[in-house]
């Protein structure tokens, strides 16, 4: 029954999420991924989630998710607003924390070595910041960002090949969190406190915002 009741839930969260979709191969293809990222396949790579999924070769989801008619910043709000309604709590807690992903070469976004926290050590990686919601209820991610280092935003030719937006501009790990989280607090979801590292704590513009909104 237990499995039946979620069956049910990650259909009606698909269908949620499917508005997002402008065409219905793409909303198949988000139910795919989705289902697939929540299976119990222990690599996410495409190979992986495509076998798992019972298809011959992962192109339509790769395709799917590097050029489908899709808005990413529009499902992240339709999604943050699901989280809202299971898990929102006044008491909630917004944590601030970075990561790495270890690469090889220097074609993924915002990939050259710089500090690792998952390495512990200065790698060749990219660095993504994310906000996530934690209450009595449980914890989730409510949004990212990929943060690009001015190797790559000073350099507009290096941007263009990899798919960068052209009103991409070098933003600080302070000043991505900063963004999140206005992002988050304007859309009402409920949060006491704030916490992050130092890195991002003795940011004083964050502080000062958060100091506005009086959330501790």
């Amino acid at each position: 029954m237990d499995v039946q009741r979620w069956a049910v839930a990650l259909g009606d969260l698909v269908a949620r999420i499917g508005r997002c979709f402008p065409r219905s191969e793409s909303r198949q293809h988000a139910g795919e991924y989705l289902a697939g990222l929540l299976s119990s396949v222990e690599r996410k790579n495409g190979w992986q989630l495509a076998e798992a999924l019972g298809q011959s070769s992962p192109y339509a989801l790769q395709q799917f998710l590097n050029k489908g008619p899709w808005d990413a910043d529009e499902v992240r709000n339709e999604t943050r607003a699901y989280v809202v309604e299971q898990l929102g709590d006044e008491d909630g807690v917004l944590v601030v924390d970075e990561t790495g992903f270890l690469k090889k070469g220097d074609k993924s976004v915002g990939v050259q070595r710089q500090y690792s926290g998952t390495a512990g050590r200065v790698e060749n990686c990219q660095v993504g910041v994310f906000l996530t919601c934690a209450t009595a209820k449980g914890s989730t991610f409510l949004d990212r960002a990929l943060y690009l280092p001015r190797s790559w935003t000073d350099n507009r030719e290096r941007c263009e090949a990899a798919g960068v937006p052209d009103d991409v501009t070098f933003a600080t790990k302070p000043e991505l969190a900063q963004a999140m989280l206005d992002r988050a607090l304007d859309a009402l979801v409920p949060a006491k406190w704030v916490t992050s590292d130092c890195v991002y704590g003795e940011y004083a513009p964050l502080r000062a915002d958060l100091e506005q909104r009086r959330v501790a």
